[in-house]
């Protein structure tokens, strides 16, 4: 773990920030960007409103109950595009091993970079200097021997907050952690874990890896490492592109099959302009259609198809058609989308953020 030298960074309140910073009239109030209408959903706001109990992924309703005064924006994302841009570049100053993980965070392997003597405390002190005076947000970032641990520290002292963990410190600090700190671990998971006595990272490393992956499957595996700190992951600046999808949320339920069906020409053309953007010459591997009812419950149907062309319509009409099945309820979610076999080293591409 002394070896290596991880940065995660995370923009605060991305999306919220960039609409602060551009209208300062906004900084002092509750501050939601989402869409407002009746399926509006938060997709961030700012601490004034998190005070509030308002979070990410929240529907918008619910963020007005709990906070009357709330101000929402809409969302411009060729906006925050730019600024994404605008702070991906400055991280890669500092390296290139850059593994961006959505608009607004990112992983870095400053290793062995000489900057700053190699200290990997004095890069992230720079990098949120620069973030702040040369675009006009904070960010927060956690130094670590590995992705897991920099995840964890860059939420430590959010907002705009530093968090450093030691080599030497770092069996005491995963130790000490609440599993409701890792990853994966809801409140259902959490609650099972709670009812077998465990708290902490410390009362989780207790169990044996077999004993854990027994009760948990595969996420057991994943909480044996976490729980000691583990994690070998590189940073990835480049990947394998495992599936392409569009999908939409409907202002009004579909209330039938046949309406479902009626909307898939929309969606087919949409997927198609994604994988024309995309320029994969690979074959695809699966098609798939995905369905969200109108008690949220989501479920998916998949097919092998081994396609070298744009898939049409009737391609997915009978996943649909199987997916749907007898349900006979509206549904609030529509999507759509093709899957690659990704099996061979050579098949990596660089990721684009934005397409």
């Amino acid at each position: 773990m002394s070896q290596r030298k991880i940065i995660h960074c995370d923009c605060d309140c991305f999306y919220a920030a960039v609409e602060m910073r551009d209208d300062p009239s906004l900084r002092e109030v509750a501050l939601a960007v989402g869409g407002d209408g009746g399926r509006g959903v938060v997709a961030t706001c700012n601490y004034a409103a998190r005070a509030y109990g308002v979070r990410s992924a929240m529907t918008m309703s619910e963020a007005h109950r709990l906070c009357p005064d709330l101000v929402v924006v809409p969302p411009d994302m060729a906006r925050y595009r730019q600024v994404s841009r605008q702070v991906m570049g400055i991280f890669r100053d500092y390296t290139p091993l850059v593994e961006p993980l959505s608009v607004d965070e990112a992983f870095l392997d400053v290793s062995e970079t000489e900057l700053f003597q190699g200290s990997a405390t004095l890069i992230a002190r720079d990098i949120r200097r620069r973030v702040r005076e040369e675009v006009g947000i904070t960010v927060s970032a956690g130094v670590a021997g590995n992705k897991f641990l920099a995840k964890v520290a860059s939420d430590w002292n959010k907002p705009d907050g530093l968090f450093v963990v030691l080599p030497e410190a770092a069996d005491d600090f995963v130790r000490a952690l609440p599993i409701e700190r890792l990853f994966g671990v809801g409140k259902v998971t959490a609650n099972r874990l709670h009812e077998l006595g465990v708290s902490t990272c410390n009362d989780l490393q207790a169990w044996s890896r077999e004993q854990l992956a027994e009760r948990f499957g595969r996420l057991g595996l994943r909480l044996y490492e976490m729980s000691r700190g583990i994690d070998p992951r590189p940073v990835v600046v480049s990947r394998p592109t495992k599936s392409i999808s569009v999908e939409r949320t409907y202002g009004r339920d579909l209330p039938t099959l046949a309406a479902c069906e009626a909307a898939l020409d929309e969606l087919v053309t949409d997927l198609a302009l994604r994988l024309k953007r995309k320029g994969e010459n690979k074959p695809m591997h699966k098609l798939f259609v995905k369905l969200r009812f109108s008690d949220f419950s989501t479920h998916t149907q998949e097919r092998i198809r081994n396609l070298t062309v744009l898939p049409q319509r009737e391609d997915f009409l009978p996943l649909l058609r199987e997916l749907y099945g007898d349900a006979r309820r509206p549904v609030r979610l529509l999507g759509l989308g093709v899957r690659y076999r990704v099996d061979e080293p050579g098949e990596a591409v660089q990721l684009r953020l934005f397409d």
